[in-house]
């Protein structure tokens, strides 16, 4: 990169004096702008006030900067443009179009600035490098302004997200409780329909991440899996602190969900997050009891090892009505697989071979066309995981379809390390 031509920092100075002397006009152009180019930021006057109030504080800032020569590692975000932040998360307004207006009012105040370099008519070479000098800090102040009203933006949402449904969560805990729930009180009390068909959702993150932007990211997968669902209104969004929500999504008079849309939204999100699912249920019974199927599915999800990013109650219902006590679990599986319930490759070889064994009917031909192997080798497969086991892998050994999926599920939490 070539050396910085050294009247580029003088001739940016008066740039920014010369643009300063129009502040009112400039601040009031770049609002307006931004606002026609961005409709979610119209139709709130608060909002827009503050909008304004935000733009003349980062130009004044960024012109201040311009002058005087500032290190942009000496600035800080201005407070209007923060309080912006946090009334944007407050209305719901999406994080990307207050970003966006960042982009948008930067190049608006570009236009201003490299108006006044043309007007100021320095030879090539200086102009040249005030307009680089002025692309760098400009570009860089952005950068630092934007991502610092980020973390603001994500910390307001959650915490806004926590206090306005305090009330609501009391409610739900009331619906969840009690027996006799007047409807015509419940459902403006939820501002959420309880005749009609609900697909209960849980989610989580391990632990606490940075920026406090975990209820943000919990509340974005249950709108995403609603959306792809086709639901005719937006889900109910309950926290439960930070990192763990209780969501109910709607499905009206429709009981047929698609798992693997569903799946696939949460396993092309944010691979830190989990999510489960209850079977569909109808009315304030079927909302309580697709609740109930989330956590207990939730429960299991957490024993297991690895964690699955998504689980849904019906693909794991007997284990998880199993798994109250998950060395009991292990003590039973142990009991049915004998030596077969190694941690080892050996013998998750044969076992994934025996419960496609199991799952086809006892065909040899059909788990070979699954597993894509020869007739031969499943049969030599079946007749090993036999002889381990001491009993036959056979058409009506529940005990052994149970132990075989519990064990798909909640890998090596049910496994040994060796064979005794």
């Amino acid at each position: 990169m070539a050396a910085e031509h050294p009247e580029a920092s003088k001739q940016l100075s008066v740039i920014a004096e010369n643009v300063g002397s129009h502040l009112p006009e400039v601040g009031r152009d770049i609002g307006e702008f931004v606002i026609a180019e961005i409709p979610e930021l119209r139709g709130d006057a608060t909002v827009i006030k503050i909008l304004q109030a935000s733009v003349a504080e980062n130009v004044a800032t960024l012109l201040h900067i311009f002058e005087n020569d500032i290190p942009l590692d000496k600035i800080e975000g201005p407070a209007a443009a923060l309080e912006y932040a946090r009334r944007l998360a407050q209305r719901g307004i999406p994080l990307n179009a207050m970003v966006r207006a960042y982009r948008i009012g930067h190049w608006r105040f570009l236009q201003w600035c490299l108006d006044e370099l043309n007007r100021q008519g320095a030879d090539e070479d200086v102009s040249t490098a005030t307009n680089r000098r002025m692309l760098e800090v400009s570009f860089g102040y952005i950068d630092r302004v934007t991502e610092h009203v980020i973390v603001v933006y994500r910390q307001e949402r959650d915490h806004w997200l926590l206090s306005q449904t305090a009330a609501r969560a009391a409610r739900v805990r009331d619906i969840l409780t009690e027996k006799d729930i007047d409807l015509n009180w419940a459902e403006p009390a939820l501002g959420y329909r309880l005749r009609q068909n609900h697909l209960g959702l849980v989610a989580w993150l391990p632990t606490l991440t940075g920026g406090g932007e975990g209820l943000a990211r919990l509340h974005r997968i249950t709108d995403e899996i609603a959306q792809k669902l086709g639901c005719p209104a937006r889900p109910l969004f309950v926290p439960r602190d930070a990192i763990l929500s209780w969501a109910w999504v709607p499905l009206g008079s429709h009981s047929a969900v698609s798992w693997k849309q569903v799946s696939n939204v949460v396993e092309h999100s944010d691979p830190s997050l989990h999510v489960c699912a209850g079977g569909v249920g109808y009315g304030i019974e079927g909302f309580r009891s697709t609740h109930q199927q989330a956590l207990r599915t939730q429960e299991l999800a957490e024993a297991a090892s690895p964690a699955p990013q998504f689980t849904n109650f019906s693909h794991v219902a007997p284990i998880a009505l199993m798994a109250t006590n998950i060395d009991d679990m292990r003590a039973w599986v142990w009991g049915v697989l004998g030596p077969l319930a190694v941690d080892d490759e050996n013998s998750a070889r044969l076992r994934e071979t025996a419960q496609i064994f199991l799952d086809t009917g006892c065909s040899y031909t059909a788990t070979g066309s699954a597993q894509i192997l020869h007739k031969n080798t499943v049969q030599y497969r079946i007749r090993k995981a036999e002889e381990i086991m001491g009993h036959p892998v056979q058409k009506g050994h529940t005990d052994l379809e149970v132990a075989l999926r519990a064990v798909q599920y909640l890998g090596s939490t049910l496994l040994r390390t060796s064979p005794e």
